[in-house]
Protein backbone atom coordinates (compact mmCIF):
# COMPACT_ATOMS: atom_id res chain seq x y z
CA UNK A 1 0.00 0.00 0.00
CA UNK A 2 0.88 3.47 -0.85
CA UNK A 3 1.17 4.80 2.74
CA UNK A 4 1.28 8.44 1.94
CA UNK A 5 -2.11 7.78 0.03
CA UNK A 6 -3.02 5.52 3.11
CA UNK A 7 -2.82 7.79 5.84
CA UNK A 8 -5.64 10.19 4.11
CA UNK A 9 -8.17 7.54 5.21
CA UNK A 10 -9.44 5.67 7.86
CA UNK A 11 -7.76 1.99 8.08
CA UNK A 12 -10.45 -0.05 7.15
CA UNK A 13 -10.69 1.46 4.04
CA UNK A 14 -6.73 0.34 3.50
CA UNK A 15 -7.55 -2.90 2.37
CA UNK A 16 -9.82 -0.81 -0.61
CA UNK A 17 -6.62 1.26 -1.38
CA UNK A 18 -4.56 -1.37 -1.83
CA UNK A 19 -7.56 -3.24 -4.50
CA UNK A 20 -7.68 -0.07 -6.60
CA UNK A 21 -4.18 0.54 -6.20
CA UNK A 22 -3.74 -2.91 -8.13
CA UNK A 23 -6.29 -1.81 -10.53
CA UNK A 24 -4.71 1.36 -11.40
CA UNK A 25 -1.28 -0.61 -12.10
CA UNK A 26 -3.06 -2.73 -14.27
CA UNK A 27 -4.48 -0.04 -16.47
CA UNK A 28 -1.06 1.53 -16.62
CA UNK A 29 1.07 -1.70 -17.39
CA UNK A 30 -1.26 -3.43 -19.76
CA UNK A 31 -2.10 0.37 -21.19
CA UNK A 32 -5.70 -0.31 -21.21
CA UNK A 33 -9.13 0.56 -20.11
CA UNK A 34 -9.98 -1.03 -16.74
CA UNK A 35 -13.72 -1.87 -15.58
CA UNK A 36 -15.05 -1.67 -12.14
CA UNK A 37 -18.66 -3.16 -10.61
CA UNK A 38 -20.71 -0.13 -9.21
CA UNK A 39 -18.84 2.01 -6.51
CA UNK A 40 -20.37 4.18 -3.49
CA UNK A 41 -19.49 7.74 -3.65
CA UNK A 42 -16.89 6.88 -1.12
CA UNK A 43 -15.08 4.13 -3.35
CA UNK A 44 -15.58 6.34 -6.05
CA UNK A 45 -13.17 9.05 -4.16
CA UNK A 46 -11.08 6.40 -3.30
CA UNK A 47 -10.33 5.19 -6.46
CA UNK A 48 -10.20 9.14 -8.05
CA UNK A 49 -7.38 10.45 -5.37
CA UNK A 50 -5.58 7.63 -6.85
CA UNK A 51 -5.58 7.79 -10.47
CA UNK A 52 -5.30 11.36 -10.73
CA UNK A 53 -1.73 10.65 -8.71
CA UNK A 54 -1.34 9.11 -12.45
CA UNK A 55 -0.22 11.41 -15.41
CA UNK A 56 -0.82 8.44 -17.61
CA UNK A 57 -4.49 7.76 -16.98
CA UNK A 58 -7.74 9.00 -16.60
CA UNK A 59 -10.96 8.22 -14.80
CA UNK A 60 -14.72 8.40 -15.76
CA UNK A 61 -18.11 7.09 -13.93
CA UNK A 62 -21.76 6.22 -15.34
CA UNK A 63 -24.32 4.86 -13.20
CA UNK A 64 -27.41 4.78 -15.90
CA UNK A 65 -29.00 7.70 -14.11
CA UNK A 66 -28.56 11.26 -14.39
CA UNK A 67 -26.56 11.83 -11.11
CA UNK A 68 -26.42 8.24 -10.44
CA UNK A 69 -25.44 7.54 -6.79
CA UNK A 70 -23.63 4.34 -7.51
CA UNK A 71 -21.36 4.23 -10.89
CA UNK A 72 -19.11 1.78 -12.41
CA UNK A 73 -15.47 3.94 -12.88
CA UNK A 74 -13.70 3.05 -15.99
CA UNK A 75 -9.67 3.61 -15.84
CA UNK A 76 -7.95 4.19 -19.15
CA UNK A 77 -5.11 5.74 -21.01
CA UNK A 78 -4.80 9.36 -22.41
CA UNK A 79 -5.36 8.78 -25.87
CA UNK A 80 -8.86 6.67 -25.17
CA UNK A 81 -12.47 8.44 -25.42
CA UNK A 82 -15.39 6.92 -23.53
CA UNK A 83 -18.31 6.60 -24.78
CA UNK A 84 -21.79 5.62 -22.56
CA UNK A 85 -21.43 2.06 -23.73
CA UNK A 86 -17.58 1.21 -22.64
CA UNK A 87 -19.32 1.34 -19.33
CA UNK A 88 -21.97 -2.16 -19.59
CA UNK A 89 -24.74 -0.20 -17.88
CA UNK A 90 -28.18 -1.42 -18.55
CA UNK A 91 -31.69 -0.26 -17.02
CA UNK A 92 -34.27 -2.75 -16.17
CA UNK A 93 -37.63 -1.20 -15.61
CA UNK A 94 -39.76 -3.46 -13.22
CA UNK A 95 -43.08 -5.04 -14.79
CA UNK A 96 -45.57 -5.66 -11.99
CA UNK A 97 -49.27 -5.38 -11.29
CA UNK A 98 -49.14 -2.12 -10.23
CA UNK A 99 -53.32 -2.09 -9.68
CA UNK A 100 -52.91 -4.59 -7.14
CA UNK A 101 -49.60 -4.23 -5.52
CA UNK A 102 -47.10 -1.80 -4.01
CA UNK A 103 -43.37 -2.10 -4.38
CA UNK A 104 -41.02 -0.30 -1.68
CA UNK A 105 -36.98 0.33 -1.86
CA UNK A 106 -36.14 -2.05 0.70
CA UNK A 107 -37.85 -4.63 -0.91
CA UNK A 108 -36.11 -4.45 -3.92
CA UNK A 109 -32.99 -4.12 -2.44
CA UNK A 110 -33.47 -7.22 -0.49
CA UNK A 111 -34.84 -9.27 -3.23
CA UNK A 112 -31.61 -8.14 -5.42
CA UNK A 113 -29.18 -8.64 -2.51
CA UNK A 114 -30.09 -12.08 -1.78
CA UNK A 115 -30.78 -13.38 -5.67
CA UNK A 116 -27.30 -15.00 -5.47
CA UNK A 117 -25.46 -11.63 -6.63
CA UNK A 118 -22.80 -9.47 -5.33
CA UNK A 119 -23.91 -6.09 -4.15
CA UNK A 120 -21.95 -4.09 -6.39
CA UNK A 121 -23.31 -5.94 -9.53
CA UNK A 122 -26.28 -3.41 -9.67
CA UNK A 123 -26.38 -0.01 -8.95
CA UNK A 124 -29.16 2.98 -7.94
CA UNK A 125 -32.55 1.70 -7.26
CA UNK A 126 -34.75 4.79 -8.64
CA UNK A 127 -38.71 5.37 -8.68
CA UNK A 128 -41.16 7.61 -9.83
CA UNK A 129 -44.79 7.14 -8.17
CA UNK A 130 -45.38 3.58 -9.41
CA UNK A 131 -42.67 3.00 -11.32
CA UNK A 132 -39.34 1.46 -10.47
CA UNK A 133 -36.00 0.92 -12.10
CA UNK A 134 -32.47 -0.24 -11.42
CA UNK A 135 -29.02 0.32 -12.87
CA UNK A 136 -27.72 -3.24 -13.46
CA UNK A 137 -24.30 -4.71 -14.75
CA UNK A 138 -24.88 -5.30 -18.75
CA UNK A 139 -22.70 -8.20 -18.34
CA UNK A 140 -25.33 -10.12 -16.42
CA UNK A 141 -28.91 -9.17 -18.59
CA UNK A 142 -29.47 -12.62 -18.92
CA UNK A 143 -29.38 -13.40 -14.98
CA UNK A 144 -31.94 -10.27 -14.60
CA UNK A 145 -34.35 -11.51 -16.99
CA UNK A 146 -34.74 -14.91 -15.89
CA UNK A 147 -33.54 -15.04 -12.44
CA UNK A 148 -35.60 -12.06 -10.83
CA UNK A 149 -39.52 -13.15 -11.69
CA UNK A 150 -40.78 -11.90 -7.53
CA UNK A 151 -40.19 -9.71 -5.14
CA UNK A 152 -41.63 -10.86 -1.96
CA UNK A 153 -44.58 -12.30 -3.04
CA UNK A 154 -44.99 -9.75 -5.75
CA UNK A 155 -44.67 -11.55 -9.39
CA UNK A 156 -42.49 -8.99 -11.50
CA UNK A 157 -40.90 -8.81 -14.96
CA UNK A 158 -37.62 -7.11 -15.67
CA UNK A 159 -37.46 -5.39 -18.88
CA UNK A 160 -34.71 -3.40 -20.37
CA UNK A 161 -36.14 0.11 -20.67
CA UNK A 162 -35.51 2.35 -23.74
CA UNK A 163 -32.74 5.97 -23.00
CA UNK A 164 -35.89 7.45 -23.54
CA UNK A 165 -37.81 5.59 -20.75
CA UNK A 166 -35.07 6.41 -18.10
CA UNK A 167 -36.55 8.04 -15.21
CA UNK A 168 -34.47 10.61 -13.70
CA UNK A 169 -34.01 10.29 -10.18
CA UNK A 170 -35.59 13.00 -7.27
CA UNK A 171 -33.08 14.84 -5.25
CA UNK A 172 -34.05 14.06 -1.87
CA UNK A 173 -31.46 15.88 0.54
CA UNK A 174 -32.64 18.70 2.63
CA UNK A 175 -29.68 21.20 4.05
CA UNK A 176 -29.81 22.38 7.40
CA UNK A 177 -27.88 24.22 9.92
CA UNK A 178 -27.61 22.47 13.55
CA UNK A 179 -25.18 23.25 16.46
CA UNK A 180 -23.67 20.35 17.77
CA UNK A 181 -21.60 19.43 20.99
CA UNK A 182 -18.69 17.38 18.85
CA UNK A 183 -18.82 15.54 15.79
CA UNK A 184 -18.54 12.27 17.45
CA UNK A 185 -20.80 9.69 15.19
CA UNK A 186 -23.52 9.14 18.35
CA UNK A 187 -23.70 13.36 18.52
CA UNK A 188 -24.07 14.03 15.22
CA UNK A 189 -27.24 10.82 14.29
CA UNK A 190 -28.66 11.83 18.07
CA UNK A 191 -28.78 15.74 16.98
CA UNK A 192 -30.39 15.22 13.29
CA UNK A 193 -32.72 12.47 14.24
CA UNK A 194 -33.94 14.52 17.55
CA UNK A 195 -33.20 11.35 19.61
CA UNK A 196 -31.32 10.83 22.68
CA UNK A 197 -27.30 10.21 22.95
CA UNK A 198 -28.38 6.65 24.42
CA UNK A 199 -30.60 6.17 21.13
CA UNK A 200 -27.70 7.24 19.39
CA UNK A 201 -25.25 4.61 21.07
CA UNK A 202 -27.84 1.96 20.70
CA UNK A 203 -28.51 1.74 17.01
CA UNK A 204 -24.58 2.19 16.49
CA UNK A 205 -23.67 -0.57 19.29
CA UNK A 206 -26.01 -2.62 17.52
CA UNK A 207 -24.82 -2.44 13.65
CA UNK A 208 -27.86 0.01 12.47
CA UNK A 209 -25.29 2.70 11.60
CA UNK A 210 -23.06 2.88 8.50
CA UNK A 211 -20.31 5.33 7.86
CA UNK A 212 -19.18 5.77 4.45
CA UNK A 213 -21.07 2.43 3.09
CA UNK A 214 -19.29 0.87 6.47
CA UNK A 215 -20.98 -0.47 9.44
CA UNK A 216 -19.11 1.34 11.95
CA UNK A 217 -19.44 0.42 15.54
CA UNK A 218 -18.11 2.79 17.75
CA UNK A 219 -20.01 5.68 19.31
CA UNK A 220 -16.74 8.21 19.71
CA UNK A 221 -16.53 7.89 15.49
CA UNK A 222 -15.20 11.84 14.84
CA UNK A 223 -16.85 12.07 11.47
CA UNK A 224 -15.22 14.98 8.94
CA UNK A 225 -16.21 17.22 6.15
CA UNK A 226 -18.37 14.93 3.64
CA UNK A 227 -18.70 12.20 5.62
CA UNK A 228 -21.90 10.10 4.74
CA UNK A 229 -23.72 8.67 7.57
CA UNK A 230 -27.10 6.02 6.70
CA UNK A 231 -29.16 5.46 9.51
CA UNK A 232 -31.36 2.44 9.38
CA UNK A 233 -35.08 3.36 9.25
CA UNK A 234 -34.07 7.10 10.23
CA UNK A 235 -32.19 8.40 6.95
CA UNK A 236 -28.85 9.92 5.71
CA UNK A 237 -26.57 12.59 7.24
CA UNK A 238 -23.55 14.08 5.30
CA UNK A 239 -21.21 16.73 7.06
CA UNK A 240 -20.97 19.65 4.62
CA UNK A 241 -19.21 22.39 6.25
CA UNK A 242 -17.94 23.36 9.87
CA UNK A 243 -19.11 26.68 10.45
CA UNK A 244 -17.55 27.88 13.31
CA UNK A 245 -18.48 27.48 17.35
CA UNK A 246 -20.89 29.48 19.10
CA UNK A 247 -19.99 31.52 22.64
CA UNK A 248 -20.63 28.39 24.35
CA UNK A 249 -17.92 26.76 22.38
CA UNK A 250 -20.61 24.54 20.31
CA UNK A 251 -19.99 23.84 16.69
CA UNK A 252 -22.02 25.78 14.33
CA UNK A 253 -22.42 23.12 11.17
CA UNK A 254 -24.51 22.71 7.88
CA UNK A 255 -25.73 19.34 7.15
CA UNK A 256 -27.48 17.41 4.26
CA UNK A 257 -30.23 15.64 5.65
CA UNK A 258 -32.75 12.49 4.35
CA UNK A 259 -35.03 11.83 6.83
CA UNK A 260 -37.04 8.30 6.71
CA UNK A 261 -39.45 8.52 9.81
Amino acid sequence: MDNPIGQHFRPDEQPLIEEFSALVQEARDQNRSILTNFLNPRQQHILTTLVNRDEELQLSFFGGFTNAENQRGLIYPQYFVPEKADFLVEIFEIDYPVKFAELEHRQILGTLANSGIQRDTFGDIVHYQDRWQVATNGELEKFFSNEITRIGRIKVRMQLATPSEILTPVNDWERTQVTLASLRLDSIVATAFSISRHRAKELIEHRQVQLNWMIDEKADTIIARNDVISVRKYGRIKLVEVLGKTKKDKLKTQLDLIKTR
